[in-house]
């Protein structure tokens, strides 16, 4: 007989419990007090009255319950049932090379990997498919498949599942690799998918704020619409960047600037940054009167920058008027009139 594996060496030998005879030929078939079903007659030696008994002959078994057939009639307590030993051969997993339905089942199963090799190897057929792992529903009507990319690919690559706990909301990504092309060893982590757009924040100007001839003044952006990672200073109208969050931000404002007199000629947006510790501050947007010397009495100004800001660099936006013949230029309030904000951008 042939056998998958090592060609086993010893069966799955068992002693019975002993038993005490009485005036009957049916006992209970126990090991170490527990109920025993062999799986024939033929399974079995038994030694009664220092005599081998041939199954289905001189007895019979049905489930854990053996009854003698003696031609003498029935047992009694002068009789010796010397011993009952269990011969199945339990580890035989079937004929020549073929392997029954459930003979292996997982409690026999000792997979084991090395330096050299893992411990389950999945192939494919030699030809167009390749090894593929399916996990089955509970019903085993349908399940989905783990495949290995095409022979073409010339792929063998390994990845190493995260080391930190499960999070919920989070995506597999490889966070390094040791060694490189196609054998490279990637060690996965839990994170975002691709990143997000935080921290961020967008405020705007609750209250319209009086601006001075030849002055700049800083906004406060009181009433925020969001600031997530509370990187925005409402009473100071500053935008700090958190700790741990150094990237590049898309910076962004508009400002509606009004003058009932109509005496503007000429206004500055600027913006005050902080970086690396330098603060400097530039012009970021203007509005000019024309060449005649018109002036006007409203004017919209917007910029958008991306820019490269590292923890604790900081951003603020001031307005200038150049020339003003009045007292009563004003930055506008209201929904999306005067609005600053920013976010990180995801790389």
């Amino acid at each position: 007989m042939s056998y998958i594996g090592k060609t086993p060496t010893v069966g799955n030998f068992i002693k019975l419990d002993a038993i005490t005879t009485s005036a009957t030929n049916s006992y209970t078939l126990q090991h170490n007090s527990v109920n025993f079903s062999p799986e024939s007659a033929n399974h079995m030696m038994v030694s009664l009255n220092g005599v081998i008994q041939a199954p289905n002959t001189s007895y019979s078994v049905s489930g854990s319950t053996i009854t003698f057939l003696p031609s003498s009639g029935t047992l009694s307590s002068s009789d010796s049932i010397d011993f009952i030993l269990i011969m199945g051969n339990i580890l035989d997993v079937g004929v020549a090379t073929t392997v029954t339905d459930s003979a292996i089942t997982k409690g026999k199963l000792n997979l084991i990997s090395d330096s050299s090799s893992a411990g389950l190897t999945v192939k494919g057929d030699g030809s167009s498919e390749n090894g593929t792992i399916q996990l089955n529903c509970s019903q085993n009507s349908h399940g989905v498949k783990i495949s290995s990319p095409a022979h073409s690919s010339g792929q063998s690559y390994e990845l190493i599942l995260p080391t930190g706990n499960v999070t919920a909301d989070k995506v597999l990504k490889v966070a390094s690799v040791s060694g490189s092309g196609t054998t490279g060893i990637g060690q996965l982590s839990f994170g975002d998918a691709g990143g997000v757009n935080t921290p961020s924040f967008s405020a705007r100007l609750s209250s319209s704020l009086t601006l001075n001839d030849v002055t700049a003044t800083n906004i406060i952006f009181q009433t925020e619409f969001f600031d997530v990672g509370s990187c925005y200073n409402n009473s100071t109208g500053v935008f700090t960047v958190p700790s741990g969050e150094d990237g590049k931000y898309c910076i962004s404002t508009t400002c509606e600037f009004s003058d009932p007199n109509g005496n503007v000629s000429d206004l500055h947006l600027l913006m005050v940054s902080t970086i690396g510790g330098s603060t400097n501050s530039d012009q970021i947007a203007r509005a000019e009167s024309t060449s005649n010397g018109t002036t006007f009495t409203r004017a919209s100004l917007s910029y958008t920058t991306i820019i490269s800001l590292s923890a604790g660099d900081t951003i603020n936006i001031r307005a200038y008027i150049d020339t003003n013949n009045s007292s009563s230029m004003t930055l506008k309030n209201g929904a999306r009139n005067s609005v600053f904000s920013a976010f990180k951008v995801i790389e």
